[in-house]
């Protein structure tokens, strides 16, 4: 009977990715028999722009990480500080948020049976990933103040009770944040010419730049790219030398005033020559959708603050042409579809086009056919 095997066969398994520390477990700086906690977080599409492609005259590709299980980056740098947390013994793990780490931090912790803290700022977290943090089961407590003073917090906890904390802070979740400069040099052959994404607590720049420093160590990768990295107008300080009180922006993810990883951020800027600029909330929101528009990636605002620093580089007479540019977006637009939604009717645009009755016809004349 045909598909059928006999005795003898043997069944042939396809090639799953793994997750990234089993993937890439000889290049982190963790203990060597570490279990891995993981959900196969990683390996990423990188999605090549032809709209980007076109108005820059550059290669452009996309790294999305919304993919991730999680629905951001955030799942790299959590599967191996929850993995290391619990190999030294953790029983709690607490991290400080707004809204992705949390997301991820509950979903890593409840697979490794850890009781998972998150301290999130009052009132500045989109609710698909509070969601997210109570459905895995975190204890959620809101911190009258900002992201930062939610951090503190953290700190201090970790620092005088039985906790593990997990933030970026933490130089294990560096470790998995790497992986994905590992991915885009695996796939195109060598680094590109530029790397862009958007930067809030500094973390993820200063992971690419580690992860794409060691390639070049290895000889696996001919050149480094230039790192740049956009925050917004309101939560800029990167771009203006000083930390942000009363930090704000619409794009939720990136509203953070003193990152941690702010001297980290810097030396991959400068030695890659890179550099750091701010864009308006209605620049990352235009360019949220018009990548949804073009490209067919939903990504949360924040997300798109590296295709709109690649947009407005380029209204400011910056060229790319002929080279390789990667943008990280960091995270699904399902994350915070208010804001999305919010942003579009603001544009002009409207949720529903036109309601008809249950006729062909009338369908037909709707759409202009």
């Amino acid at each position: 009977m045909s598909g059928s095997r006999g005795a003898g066969d043997v069944a042939v398994r396809s090639r799953q990715w793994r997750g990234v520390i089993e993937e890439y477990r000889e290049l982190l700086d963790i203990p060597a028999d570490t279990p891995a906690v993981t959900l196969r977080e990683g390996g990423t599409p990188l999605v090549h722009s032809e709209w980007l492609s076109e108005v820059t005259g550059a290669q452009v590709h996309l790294k999305v990480e919304g993919d991730n299980p999680t629905g951001s980056f955030k799942d790299r740098g959590m599967t191996a500080a929850i993995s290391v947390a619990k190999h030294e013994g953790a029983e709690a793990v607490v991290c400080a948020s707004t809204g992705n780490t949390s997301a991820s931090m509950a979903a890593y912790a409840a697979k490794a049976r850890l009781n998972p803290l998150v301290l999130v700022p009052e009132g500045k977290i989109a609710a698909g990933k509070m969601a997210q943090a109570i459905l895995h089961g975190a204890h959620v407590i809101m911190v009258k103040g900002n992201f930062d003073d939610c951090l503190r917090l953290a700190r201090e906890l970790a620092a005088s009770y039985p906790v593990a904390l997990v933030n970026s802070v933490n130089p294990v979740r560096l470790e998995g944040q790497k992986t994905a400069a590992f991915e885009i040099a695996d796939f195109l052959g060598d680094a590109p010419d530029y790397h862009l994404l958007p930067v809030g607590n500094a973390g993820n720049i200063s992971a690419y730049w580690l992860g794409y420093r060691q390639y070049a160590d290895l000889g696996r990768i001919t050149r480094k790219p230039v790192m740049r990295g956009f925050q917004a107008v309101g939560a800029s300080p990167l771009v203006t030398g000083q930390p942000f009180d009363d930090p704000e922006t619409r794009a939720t993810a990136i509203r953070i005033g003193n990152p941690a990883s702010w001297k980290l951020a810097e030396s991959a800027a400068a030695e890659s020559g890179g550099r750091f600029a701010s864009l308006t909330d209605d620049r990352i929101l235009d360019a949220q959708r018009e990548l949804a528009r073009n490209e067919g990636v939903f990504v949360e605002p924040a997300s798109a603050a590296g295709v709109a620093g690649l947009l407005q580089e380029l209204e400011q007479g910056e060229s790319y042409t002929g080279t390789t540019v990667v943008i990280t977006v960091t995270g699904h637009g399902l994350k915070d579809t208010a804001t999305a939604l919010e942003g579009f009717t603001e544009s002009g645009g409207t949720v529903v086009d036109d309601v008809v009755v249950p006729e062909v016809a009338a369908v037909a004349e709707a759409a202009g056919l």
